[in-house]
């Protein structure tokens, strides 16, 4: 290994230090100001290359001006999803210690004293060093605007930002943010959580005009435009208007126009932090950042600058984490006698704004000469897709919003001429010409996989499991948009068992159980598991998913139908556990079906009088179901006596079985519709209900082929036609959405119930554990063309079976809400405390909002610990 070089100094140790005075030793010294991402991947560098003190290195000292170790900004906002400041923190536990480095928080530096070689921090400490390294990173820039510094003013940047924000809204109805890039959505977003009424203002003509170009700019429009969230591009914002009491009360905007709003987040962007380098007299920028050279040294060769603070040997100053990451090797590198370069940085992102997928990579805006575009854009689906192509057929660069999934393939692919032609690659899945899978198998070695540590597709290759990857080289545990490509890059396993209970796959114990008639999961255990787990009670994996397929064929098998009777309570997951859906703070949700949406006046009037007599949270679904929230779960046997009096029945919202078919209003109200969409949905719901499978399943009937019950979103979706009715298979909407494809068209009623009892039951048959309808379509062999000649064609001649199968399921279904209420013994398990069953739980409670209930989260996340500062005193 190189030795470490360190500039020697050119004054002495002070002769008497202060308390606050740390003195020259003979071990060099290296202080880290900043403890930001950046500065946690430079002392991890450092640690790798032997350069802590527990390695025999240097002396590290870290100054961190925020009030806790350095966290996951990037993904700040899921703060407000439920994660706590604890759990995006990225220091490990015991870190700092275990290599010796000092690290002191809420202390920043304050001043540099180059010719003296020390820093010095707010609380008056000062420290010696040999080598110093800047990662101050960026602060929000506010544009100067009146008003910006009312009460109910804020930015968008650290946990502190958001604590306050948080607090803030409690009191407003109306948010704006000014700014639309990624950071400006993500504020949108969590101000809309919030439960404000929330306004974009961006001064670009399209939101996030950095990133995306016209195209995606407008598809990203609609999409943030449907969520509810208003937006208004190619405005400023002139003023900030204040009341007498010096809070916000709006704002006037640059096109005459103004906003009646509570709340204003600043959003418009960042800037270096260079004032610490400019005040001891470092070359810096003429637009701002510190001048480094492709070591990251500084204009003195004893300090470095890495990250959002530094003005890069090409020119630029970067505002990603990449980068910084980069700078950051590279400057251990150096510090630690190598040699390293940095010279430049890949700018393509991928990211998730508002639930919404957005990437951009390469040459996104198409500026090279002679570039061509091969664009996709379905408006109503809010996708769009664009390749950047060279005269010579290479990948310049993209764009996609709304559909991502082959960022991971095509960014490496960026420089080189595509194996495929392009526009097979940006079609949906479904189309007629496309798309062509391109796994990363096409990917060279040299190719970059994840761009936030720099390692290559060769380097992952090197290990066969996801946590080997991690720890070896880093790769996923940065952005993650890279986590997919690593997946399909790992070998797979040599035993395909499901777990270490059973060395059989899910499929082949569902055929174990359906032709030996096997019962319970013991007696599977017992003969079929791994000859250590026999005996044993299973595991996490395994028992769910026998569970699943017990019920599943538990007609056919002569298997108790009920999930919670006797052994099978203690298989199922959470949700079925208490037949209802585990909320965050411990209550739970209640969801009657309502077949196909429709309802009458009577019933709606008894969820309401539920609702209210029960003091639970009322939310209509996607799924034109009525969500209850907020229920005990010594409260569910009596909700649901209530509903079941009614006429309703268990929704199965809990359950890996069917949740709903949608419905539009059909020919029988619509001037479009050309057969009775509402029917069929409430046929197929009932006669679907209760059916376990490996996953959720989801349907919807159109009516028409104008699609209003978004069918080809579902895992089988219906439209109708002037002859019958098409059938669509394997959509799903979330977090990866794809277009389901068409199965079969122009079906007559009786036709179309059969194929969908075939399709369902060769799906529970033969897919994985937790594999919905769309990723088993595309892993089967053979995919569509395969499972149309089983289910349409009968060629493997199992149609029979499937149907009695489908049969025996639909003679079979039993209520299990009834079940429940009906039955003494069951319902002693639907208690808090099995040693006072009449006692609530006291950690269930609830605040008032918008005339409702939500979860009281403060009592929830316990109770505020004091903080001890430097001097050792609470804050």
């Amino acid at each position: 290994m190189p030795e470490p070089t360190f500039e020697p100094r050119t004054t002495a140790a002070a002769s008497n230090t202060t308390p606050h005075t740390h003195a020259h030793t003979a071990v060099p010294t290296i202080v880290v100001v900043g403890h930001g991402m950046v500065g946690q991947r430079f002392l991890e560098a450092l640690a790798e290359r032997g350069l802590t003190p527990a390695a025999g290195g240097a002396r590290v000292v870290v100054l961190c001006e925020e009030p806790r170790p350095a966290y996951d900004r990037v993904r700040l906002t899921s703060y407000f999803a439920g994660r706590s400041p604890e759990d995006l923190s990225l220091v490990e536990p015991e870190f700092m210690a275990r290599h010796g480095i000092e690290l002191y928080v809420g202390d920043p530096a304050t001043a540099v004293d180059r010719a003296g070689r020390t820093v010095t921090a707010r609380s008056g400490a000062v420290f010696p060093y040999d080598t110093l390294v800047l990662a101050t990173g960026s602060y929000p820039f506010v544009p100067p605007v009146a008003g910006k510094d009312a009460r109910g003013c804020f930015v968008y940047r650290t946990i502190e930002d958001l604590l306050a924000i948080e607090e803030y809204a409690k009191g407003a109805a109306t948010g704006a943010v000014v700014g639309g890039g990624l950071l400006g959505l993500e504020a949108a977003g969590a101000l809309k959580g919030l439960g404000l009424a929330t306004h974009v203002v961006e001064f670009a003509p399209r939101l996030m005009p950095v990133q995306v170009d016209e195209g995606g700019g407008a598809a990203l429009l609609r999409t943030v435009q449907d969520m509810g969230l208003s937006v208004h591009t190619g405005v400023g914002t002139q003023e900030v208007t204040a009341g007498e009491d010096g809070a916000v009360t709006g704002m006037s905007l640059s096109d005459g126009s103004s906003l009646a709003v509570d709340l204003v987040v600043f959003s418009a962007g960042v800037r270096p932090r260079d004032q610490l380098a400019r005040e001891c007299g470092l070359a810096v920028g003429e637009r701002g950042g510190i001048v480094v050279d492709e070591e990251c040294r500084t204009s003195d060769p004893a300090v470095f600058a890495i990250g959002e603070c530094a003005l890069t040997a090409d020119g630029r100053v970067y505002g990603l984490v990449a980068p910084g990451y980069d700078m950051a090797r590279t400057a251990a590198e150096v510090i630690a006698g190598g040699r390293s370069a940095f010279t430049g940085a890949d700018l393509s992102t991928k990211l998730k704004l508002l639930g919404v997928d957005v990437a951009s990579f390469g040459d996104a805006h198409g500026a090279a000469e002679g570039s061509l575009d091969v664009v996709y854009s379905d408006a109503r689906a809010g996708v769009y897709k664009k390749l950047v192509i060279g005269p010579d057929g290479t990948l310049l660069g993209g764009v996609l919003v709304g559909d991502a999934d082959q960022y991971g393939t095509l960014r490496p692919l960026t420089g080189t001429v595509l194996p495929v032609a392009p526009e097979q690659l940006v079609l949906p899945a479904g189309s007629g010409g496309g798309p062509v899978p391109l796994g990363p198998g096409a990917l060279p070695d040299e190719a970059v996989i994840c761009s936030c540590h720099n390692v290559t597709k060769g380097a992952i290759c090197e290990h066969t499991t996801l946590p080997e990857v991690k720890k070896c080289t880093k790769a996923g545990t940065g952005c993650g948009s890279c986590l997919k490509v690593i997946g399909q890059l790992m070998p797979p396993p040599e035993d395909a068992g499901l777990c270490g209970c059973f060395p059989y796959s899910r499929s082949e114990l569902y055929e174990i159980v359906r032709t030996l008639e096997v019962t319970s999961f013991a007696e599977l255990l017992d003969s079929h598991g791994r000859e250590e787990a026999r005996g044993g009670d299973g595991c996490e994996v395994c028992k769910p998913t026998v569970g699943s397929v017990i019920a599943s064929l538990a007609p056919t098998v002569g298997a108790s139908g009920y999930v919670l009777d006797g052994e099978q309570a203690a298989l199922q997951d959470t949700n079925d556990h208490f037949l209802a859906n585990l909320q965050r703070n411990g209550s739970y949700s209640i969801v009657p079906r309502i077949p196909g949406g429709e309802i009458t006046p009577e019933k709606l009037i008894v969820i309401g009088e539920v609702a209210r007599d029960f003091g639970l949270y009322t939310k209509i679904t996607g799924g034109q179901r009525i969500d209850l929230f907020g229920a005990r779960v010594d409260q569910l046997p009596l909700i649901w006596t209530r509903l079941v009096d009614a006429g309703f029945e268990s929704g199965h919202a809990y359950g890996k079985s069917l949740r709903t078919v949608k419905s539009c209003v059909g020919q029988t109200w619509c001037r479009y519709g050309v057969q009775d969409s509402v029917k069929m949905a409430i046929d197929l719901e009932l006669r679907y209900r209760g059916l376990r499978s490996p996953h959720k399943l989801k349907s919807a009937v159109s009516g028409c082929a104008r699609e209003c019950a978004e069918a080809r979103g579902k895992d089988f979706g219906i439209i109708a036609t002037a002859q019958g009715w098409n059938l669509y298979v394997g959509g799903n909407g979330g977090a990866t959405p794809r277009h389901a494809d068409l199965l079969a068209q122009d079906l007559s009623d009786a036709e179309l119930v059969r194929l969908i009892d075939r399709f369902l039951m060769f799906y529970i048959r033969t897919a994985d554990r937790l594999e919905r309808t769309s990723a088993w379509l595309e892993r089967i062999d053979g995919g569509l063309d395969h499972v149309r000649d089983v289910v349409v064609h009968d060629s493997l001649g199992l149609c029979e079976e499937l149907e009695r199968l489908m049969a025996d399921h639909v003679a079979g279904y039993r209520d299990e809400w009834a079940e429940t209420i009906n039955d003494p013994d069951r319902l002693r398990r639907f208690v808090t405390f099995v040693n006072a069953p009449d006692a609530p739980d006291p950690s269930v409670r609830f605040i008032p909002e918008r005339d409702q209930i939500k979860p009281d989260l403060e009592l929830l996340a316990g109770p505020v610990l004091a903080v001890r500062t430097l001097e050792g005193t609470a804050s």
